[in-house]
């Protein structure tokens, strides 16, 4: 398995109109089958719930980068970037998903009913991105695109309720959606995609003030005060999810990855390393390697 080629994408968040899609129907739900799911950083206005059916890969929500598996439930609020990039399978292998997606105008008109309270603030808290485990609602998701009328929205309605009873886990920081339908998300989602399309390059720090017309001093204050964390700590996060995946994916030695992942120094890459995971890149390949190379 190849590392996941999330940083040589080069894309930009798109917006994507989903109501001239819809036609008639009240919301969507459909199945997507297709050999990969590719890289696609985009948002859109209407709250999105995403069964994968089949496939792994790495996960975007946000500011958030992790891994997902077949059984991987997340909902997203309206306006929240992200993308699923599958890993790299054989051939004639295929990935799947379920995603449903409605609008704010739709569901506000159940929203208000009391019986309703607690899908509403579970519906306020996916702004950020929720992850579920899917197992008591897999069944439901999956079947919802082969239901129609009243039964497709009581479906929909019904699966809603019970996630609202159960935990999750939140996805991107508080500060990516404190600042969401903002100018200030217009900066953040410009900087993080620049981090995203140069992390295993040089990032000049002057070069990406520029571009969101900041001081070198404005810049950094704002991006702490946005995101919580210094631009530095911001990509270093970033290249070590990526020194992570090649440290379990690959057999290449650990300081051709470092320097892959764009890191010169070999000293500070240690530095950096221990301090975000607790142990050496070596100790980390060596507890993790041998549990996730194999067949999938």
């Amino acid at each position: 398995m190849k590392p996941i080629p999330v940083y040589n994408c080069g894309m930009k968040a798109q917006f994507e109109d989903l109501e001239s899609r819809k036609g008639d129907q009240s919301f969507m739900a459909y199945r997507v089958i297709q050999p990969a799911f590719e890289f696609r950083w985009h948002y859109h206005p209407e709250y999105e719930l995403t069964l994968i059916t089949k496939g792994a890969g790495k996960r975007l929500v946000g500011d958030h980068y992790d891994n997902y598996e077949a059984g991987d439930l997340v909902l997203l609020g309206p306006g929240l970037p992200h993308t699923w990039v599958s890993n790299e399978s054989g051939p004639g292998g295929n990935v799947s998903a379920v995603v449903v997606q409605f609008g704010e105008k739709f569901i506000q008109k159940f929203l208000e009913l009391q019986e309703f309270k607690m899908v509403e603030a579970m519906l306020a808290k996916s702004g950020r991105g929720l992850v579920f485990n899917s197992s008591m609602l897999s069944s439901r998701v999956e079947a919802l695109p082969d239901q129609t009328g009243v039964d497709k929205i009581t479906g929909l309605l019904q699966i809603l309720q019970q996630l609202s009873l159960m935990t999750s886990d939140t996805l991107a920081s508080p500060y990516f959606h404190a600042v969401h339908g903002t100018e200030n998300e217009r900066r953040i989602n410009i900087i993080c995609q620049h981090v995203q399309q140069r992390a295993t390059g040089k990032i000049a720090l002057d070069e990406t003030a520029a571009l969101v017309h900041l001081s070198r001093s404005a810049f950094c204050k704002f991006f702490r005060r946005a995101t919580g964390k210094t631009f530095t700590d911001y990509v270093n996060d970033i290249r070590i999810g990526n020194v992570c995946e090649q440290l379990i994916a690959s057999d290449l030695p650990i300081n051709e990855i470092a320097y892959r992942s764009g890191f010169d120094s070999l000293t500070y890459f240690n530095r950096v390393f221990s301090r975000k995971k607790g142990m050496t890149p070596r100790k980390y390949r060596g507890e993790l390697q041998p549990e996730t190379i194999g067949p999938h």
